[in-house]
């Protein structure tokens, strides 16, 4: 199932977001990630070695870098880890997702939101941009993490509007590249622009409300030309 909800959150695995009493919860991708692994496993609870490979696989990690990641879960989810509900630590052992879940569908008008809200394409990731300011860059609270060296932790920022979206360069070490050229002022964002932070191309995408059959095959083609 693509969506979980649990306690107050709501965990939609298609969009890699969760939400938390109906608010968006800017969680990194690794936090992500263990609450993913931690879900599958339910009921069972998983050794730290399994987390490890499933999170960081070939290569080596303290525990203490796995203690801190399980505490921005539990404050991402609303989690007390003195009286946890949901996720438990089994000391000497692991992890368990110990709370109740449950299958959520999704609601008619969020599909249609989904489908007419502005994307970006990161290799094979796709995330959503609602209205609002989104941040991109190496920083664990950014709505689009890029993983770079190149990268600052707030590189650049894509504002959503009424009027469409625009891009803005965040006074970034090594700039922000869009179709070939560096900003130096906030620019509109035309679907299938390519932004470039440090060595990381993400291609900029709008989704319109449209008929079933002609969303999904332009859906499609936006997933490939990702790829190229």
């Amino acid at each position: 199932m693509m969506r979980l909800g649990f306690g107050n959150c709501l965990f939609d695995r298609d969009r890699r977001e969760l939400t938390r009493a109906g608010a968006v919860v800017h969680a990194g991708p690794k936090t992500l990630r263990l609450l993913e692994v931690l879900l599958d496993a339910r009921p069972r609870a998983l050794t730290k070695d399994e987390i490890h490979k499933a999170i960081w696989p070939g290569t080596f990690v303290s525990d203490a870098t796995l203690t801190s990641l399980v505490a921005e879960l539990r404050a991402a989810i609303g989690d007390d880890a003195r009286a946890p509900a949901l996720v438990r630590t089994i000391h000497g052992f692991g992890y368990v997702f110990c709370g109740d879940v449950a299958p959520a569908s999704r609601p008619a008008s969020d599909v249609h939101a989904l489908i007419g809200w502005h994307r970006i394409m990161l290799g094979e990731r796709e995330i959503v941009l609602p209205s609002g300011e989104h941040i991109l860059g190496r920083s664990k609270e950014a709505t689009v993490f890029v993983d770079d060296v190149g990268v600052s932790r707030q590189h650049a920022r894509i504002t959503v509007d009424g009027r469409g979206a625009t891009l803005e360069d965040l006074g970034s070490k090594n700039g922000t590249m869009l179709n070939g050229h560096a900003i130096d002022a906030p620019t509109l964002l035309d679907d299938g622009a390519v932004i470039v932070l440090g060595a990381t191309a993400l291609k900029f995408r709008v989704f319109k409300a449209v008929g079933s059959t002609e969303t999904l095959a332009w859906r499609q083609k936006g997933q490939a030309e990702a790829g190229d």
